[in-house]
């Protein structure tokens, strides 16, 4: 499944760290200008920058996002690469303000040097060297490919894909809240949804669970952001067709956001909270800010929980 490709790519950070983030470092130093990160995102390609030592050998274009980068190796599509770069900006400015909802999240994953990572080709991405980026400072990378991201089909990867990126800022932004272990609030929730708690993939899920992911390479913590996933994106409404009920009935049941809000209301509460300003309204790839104007100064969003 998606989120094997950004654990594949770069190791992330230790699980631990999730959990026992330093706060002052959610502001700190990083490779992205302060500036970068209100400058409303006009989703135009250009170059890799230069202070991406390294990744510029492997990707030859580049699209910022609010401070994070969207890289592409040179054949990847450019309508592709755009609406990729489309779909970060409306998770992260949902209401397409021109300003990032939840600044917080936005400065961690900037900080922190997270980027989208568009290969045409599985092969492409087998050549990236992951100690070196690893060195580099590169924690966190989301590999995608060019045949799933398809803008015209029934269901885009992208929104998958993305998601899973913007998943990691939160995780570093509210660590009690979104970590990936055991006792954060989103954890307590996965274990719900799974009808316990399981270290492993269990043989058989209870009867009574709604979330029973199979996959034995997926542990604890990719759960977690797999169960985020299906949540978030039924409640906004991107599961609900007939076919794909079908097709992902074996592994998620509330396929709509009225079935997501009776039967998990922990998570509905969670991921409605305007504390943390997750999407309401699920991104089309068609990213349009409203206001044309010179961002306001940043707001502290959300309690250092």
């Amino acid at each position: 499944m998606s989120l094997s490709l950004l654990l594949a790519i770069i190791c992330l950070l230790p699980q631990e760290s999730l959990q026992h983030i330093d706060l002052q470092t959610v502001s700190g130093s990083s490779q992205t200008e302060p500036s970068e990160v209100w400058k409303i995102p006009d989703l135009k390609p250009g170059p890799v920058p230069a202070s991406l030592v390294g990744l510029d050998k492997i990707f030859k274009k580049c699209i910022t996002v609010f401070g994070i980068h969207v890289l592409a190796t040179e054949d990847f599509d450019d309508v592709k690469f755009r609406h990729v770069a489309s779909i970060l900006a409306e998770y992260l400015d949902n209401d397409e303000d021109g300003q990032p909802d939840n600044p917080r999240v936005v400065e961690a994953m900037s900080s922190r040097m997270m980027a989208m990572a568009l290969f045409r080709t599985e092969r492409q991405m087998s050549r990236l060297d992951r100690s070196a980026a690893e060195d580099y400072g590169y924690r966190y990378l989301q590999g995608q490919f060019e045949e799933e991201t398809d803008p015209e089909d029934r269901f885009d990867a992208t929104l998958e894909e993305v998601l899973h990126l913007v998943t990691a800022g939160y995780a570093e932004a509210y660590p009690r809240i979104f970590g990936a272990l055991p006792g954060t609030e989103l954890s307590d929730c996965l274990d719900r949804a799974r009808g316990g708690r399981y270290a492993r993939v269990p043989r058989s899920y209870p009867e009574e669970a709604w979330f029973h992911y199979d996959d034995r390479t997926c542990e604890y913590s990719c759960m977690g952001v797999e169960y985020l996933y299906w949540a978030l994106t039924s409640l906004l409404g991107a599961q609900s067709d007939s076919d794909r009920r079908r097709e992902i009935i074996h592994e998620w049941e509330l396929v709509t956001p009225e079935s997501v809000r009776q039967r998990d209301p922990w998570i509905t509460s969670l991921l409605t909270d305007e504390t943390y300003r997750w999407a309401s309204q699920l991104p089309d790839g068609k990213y349009s800010p409203q206001e044309k104007k010179k961002p306001d100064p940043p707001k502290k969003v959300g309690s250092l929980r």
